[in-house]
């Protein structure tokens, strides 16, 4: 019995330091953090933050499915929020314990995909356009037709980020239809334009801020942020709206239902929602972000950059990406698996 009891206490004491005081999970996406944020939080707080990185949103999803995954803090984009929460892998926010909740700008607030903002916080919105090197292509760069047809002097030469719902988003509008359509016989030229497209691709990849900056890529579809900082590196790089449509997103920080650094999550998720640390996200990563008062504290160059600020020609063109249904769903998937082969 006693023997019993010792490895009960061992186990129980092993169990704690797996959830000890001062230590935070933070699952995001990469080169999305930005670190002098952290080193503040822990400065203020003595909480010490581990950040790992996915590259989509169905890895994220995938793993934290799989469970054993011992992250606190999750951050989907606004299509998976409502995924996770009913898929029972995110928790309801308690609400007293995040004063600055009240900082989220009104028209974050209540969104279609989490009303009143009870499963997450803001971290980033953005645009999925395209990337162009001017040097190369002189022609309209507001087009899907760069990717999906691409002129003779960009063949061979285009990426396409391998984020499915984003691709097969803007190849269903460049199409005619909506994101998230179940026509089949949009969906059979949406197919059609892919599988054609893709012998002028050079790559499906990540990594473009660099690639783009360096030369290695002359289009891509990628994220704006992204695209501003490759710009900063060579300015010949510019981003394009395609006018068939392109997609407008928010990823959001959200509090995993099996998170055992609890109060620090909330620390943190408290920390993120103030204007001027919200600043300090956006001005890493060079998207916009949800926190109202934050624009006086963001870098001079985010304040009319051409990735940033839409211009008024393009805005109509811009899309949510709603959480498809699971027969559109099922569509996707079939075209992407196709388009994989």
């Amino acid at each position: 019995m006693r023997l019993t009891l010792a490895i009960t206490a061992a186990l129980l004491a092993t169990t704690h330091l797996a959830s000890a005081e001062g230590v935070l999970q933070l699952y995001n996406w990469g080169n999305y953090t930005s670190p002098e944020l952290l080193e503040k939080f822990e400065k203020e707080t003595g909480i010490k933050v581990t950040v790992t990185d996915y590259d989509s949103n169905d890895t994220a999803l995938a793993k934290i499915e799989a469970g054993g995954h011992g992250f606190d803090l999750v951050v989907p984009s606004a299509n998976y929020v409502r995924i996770f929460a009913e898929k029972g892998l995110i928790q309801e926010l308690d609400l007293s314990k995040i004063p600055n909740h009240a900082n989220i700008a009104p028209e974050w607030m209540n969104v279609d995909y989490d009303p009143g903002r009870k499963f997450s916080i803001p971290w980033q919105w953005g645009t999925t356009g395209l990337g162009v090197n001017t040097k190369v292509y002189g022609g309209d760069i507001n087009t899907s037709a760069i990717w999906l047809e691409p002129p003779p002097e960009l063949q061979g030469k285009v990426n396409v980020t391998p984020e499915m719902n984003d691709v097969i988003a803007l190849a269903t509008m460049y199409a005619g239809g909506e994101p998230c359509t179940e026509d089949t016989e949009v969906l059979k030229k949406v197919r059609d334009l892919l599988v054609a497209a893709k012998p002028n691709w050079m790559s499906m990849d990540y990594g473009m801020e660099e690639k783009m900056a360096a030369g290695d890529v002359a289009a891509s579809v990628y994220w704006n942020g992204a695209i501003m900082r490759a710009r900063l590196k060579n300015p010949d790089v510019a981003y394009g709206y395609p006018k068939e449509g392109y997609i407008v997103w928010m990823d959001q920080v959200t509090l995993l239902k099996d998170a055992q650094n609890v109060d620090e999550a909330y620390q943190f998720l408290n920390f993120i929602a103030d204007p001027e640390n919200a600043a300090m996200i956006s001005a890493f990563a060079r998207y916009a972000n949800g926190i109202a008062g934050s624009a006086e504290f963001m870098p001079e160059d985010m304040k009319t950059a051409p990735e940033i600020v839409v211009p008024e020609e393009f805005k109509s063109a811009g899309h949510f990406l709603p959480a498809c249904s699971p027969k559109a769903q099922e569509y996707i998937t079939a075209i992407w698996t196709e388009l994989q082969k």
